[in-house]
């Protein structure tokens, strides 16, 4: 090769990287997120704030064992926009390793997947799948997908978990679980803006509690479901003997207690109609 034509080629791949750079940064620059970790902003309109989920959950959990079934312990709860994006991380107890560690990475696994298979038209709670994601379901595997990043999941300094500072808030945690405490959020006009995640206790009892903060918030203005003859996204205690679920969206028993809880939520804590269309 000519030393022209070797110029030629070597300043040919030097203005196809640049432009190559040049098109990364663009889309960098799309995302809107100036933090550049490629997430954007969390979408916080009409989510509780902080103080008012905390509280929320803080109320839930003081009805104990006898109240939500399970074993009485404090909790996580996470709150995903619609995007997915973690905007708030709270605990109901004094402190960070007053409730177990590992229900935090689970709150926002169980936010992200109730977000995430909710729709305008149509609620599934974290709940529901349990059934469906047995061998042989129908969608066995899906607990095998979107796992959680543990980059952005187990970052930062203990010390600042569960506060305004949790690094896992305005990150795509991800994450798919398929047993009971995540619950889509829905708005006066039930649209889906987010979902809550709730763990640190029994699945049961973690869906009880998580139906209570939702509630609390005013969240639930649930438009249709698998559950109550199709107006909810309760949980369904509906297995046979051999584990077959009559709905095929069944969960299995933790208590008595928490069955009896579970089965009341529509009566105790009553989903809110969202307008007719």
């Amino acid at each position: 090769m000519s030393t022209t034509r070797w110029r030629w080629r070597n300043l040919g791949m030097a203005l196809v990287s640049c432009g190559c750079a040049l098109a990364l940064a663009a889309c960098d620059d799309d995302d809107g997120d100036d933090d550049g970790n490629g997430f954007g902003p969390p979408q916080t309109e009409g989510l509780a704030t902080t103080d008012a989920l905390r509280a929320a959950l803080q109320a839930a959990v003081a009805a104990g064992a006898a109240g939500n079934g399970g074993l009485g312990l404090n909790m996580w709860a996470t709150v995903v926009d619609r995007s997915g994006i973690v905007v708030d991380v709270v605990f109901s107890g004094p402190g960070v390793g007053d409730q177990w560690l590992l229900s935090r990475v689970i709150s926002a696994q169980k936010a992200s997947t109730a977000n995430g298979l909710s729709l305008n038209g149509l609620a599934l709670s974290t709940a529901n799948l349990w059934a469906p994601t047995q061998p042989g379901g129908s969608l066995f595997g899906l607990q095998e997908s979107n796992p959680v990043d543990p980059e952005q999941a187990y970052a930062g300094d203990v010390s600042t978990f569960g506060t305004s500072d949790d690094p896992m808030i305005g990150t795509r945690v991800g994450g798919v679980n398929v047993f009971g405490g995540g619950l889509a959020l829905y708005n006066a006009a039930g649209q889906r803006i987010g979902a809550v995640g709730v763990s640190g206790d029994t699945s049961c009892a973690d869906h009880n509690i998580a139906w209570k903060v939702r509630d609390q918030i005013a969240l639930d203005f649930v438009p249709a479901g698998v559950a109550d003859g199709g107006t909810t996204d309760n949980i369904l205690y509906d297995l046979d003997a051999n584990g077959v679920s009559a709905s095929g969206f069944g969960h299995p028993e933790c208590s008595a207690v928490a069955t009896q809880v579970g089965e009341q939520l529509p009566v105790t804590h009553p989903v809110s109609s969202p307008p007719a269309t």
